[in-house]
């Protein structure tokens, strides 16, 4: 599979994840990790039908367990700070912090081997953050409430948790795609013991409900793990983690247009300054190429 390809398939995770908001909203008032257990079951389920058909569980049996330790940490842990973010604070809000993980994924790159950080990524990083920003904020210093400060903190761990894992696995390249069924599985595993443990029982409410969680566990917190499994693994990890600052502009848009947040001057200042960051970052890499050499290995 050829680079260009990876980091296209890699970039329709990030499309996904666009619904990710606006699907947690209709899953409410369902807790976060029952809502965790739920959607992973899902994915799981999924997860082992795709491996049914492309040629068994014999290459996983090969996987050290440090990865799939690895994995189910990383997909557990943003997924249950998301959720919680999201109920701790409003939506729009905790959703673009957590989108903060694009930027630290064009940062921490530049900590691997044989990697550096252009200018070209920095100054489209610093953009998007800057529209991300802007979008938290409402263009003013209200955007962002004290009662909301514990929301807004779950989102930022969220935010570094995604974007550690997005670049540490770079280290793990050699683990089948297939391993992401595993982390699912194991990731609703423990989600379904802790639920028990700490938290009431509150099922999704009616058709509703129930299809923003199929929704969830199918979509954003399904398929596109598998797609973004490859994009970061084989494609361009510095590009697909500026270009994901789309993510926050497609989410926000959506829930404008479902009626969850109110449109704004600043949403479209924001939507300039992420398409330009993304443009920037897109130069950049495609400037290395063009010259023959390599950002990533």
């Amino acid at each position: 599979m050829s680079r260009g390809r990876a980091t296209a398939i890699g970039f329709v995770a990030v499309l996904l994840w666009a619904l990710l908001a606006l699907l947690t909203v209709g899953a409410a008032p369902t807790p976060p990790l029952l809502l965790n257990a739920i959607c992973f079951t899902i994915a799981g389920a999924a997860g082992l039908a795709w491996i049914a058909v492309s040629g068994g569980v014999a290459p996983l049996l090969r996987v050290p367990l440090r990865v799939y330790a690895f994995g189910t940490a990383g997909l557990f842990g943003y997924h249950a700070l998301y959720f919680a973010a999201l109920r701790a604070a409003p939506p729009a809000e905790a959703g673009l912090i957590a989108y903060l993980w694009p930027l630290l994924i064009v940062l921490f790159s530049g900590l691997l081997p044989g990697e550096r950080v252009r200018a070209g990524h920095l100054a489209g990083a610093v953009l998007g953050f800057a529209g991300a920003g802007l979008l938290i904020t409402g263009g003013g210093l209200d955007g962002v409430r004290s009662e909301h400060f514990a929301g807004h903190g779950l989102a930022l761990l969220c935010a570094l948790t995604w974007s550690g894992y997005s670049v540490l696995s770079r280290r793990l390249g050699g683990a089948p795609t297939q391993t992401v069924a595993v982390f699912c599985l194991a990731s609703a595993a423990l989600s379904w013991a802790l639920h028990l443990a700490f938290e009431p029982t509150i099922w999704p409410q009616g058709a509703r409900g129930w299809a923003a969680v199929l929704g969830l566990g199918l979509g954003p917190v399904g398929l596109a793990f598998f797609l973004w499994d490859i994009g970061v693994k084989r494609g361009d990890i510095q590009l697909l983690g500026t270009s994901s600052y789309a993510a926050p502009l497609l989410s926000t848009l959506i829930l404008v247009g479902a009626g969850v947040a109110a449109p704004s001057w600043a949403l479209a200042v924001a939507a300039l300054l992420i398409t330009g960051g993304a443009a920037l970052a897109a130069r950049a890499s495609m400037r290395v190429n063009s010259t023959g050499a390599r950002s990533l290995p």
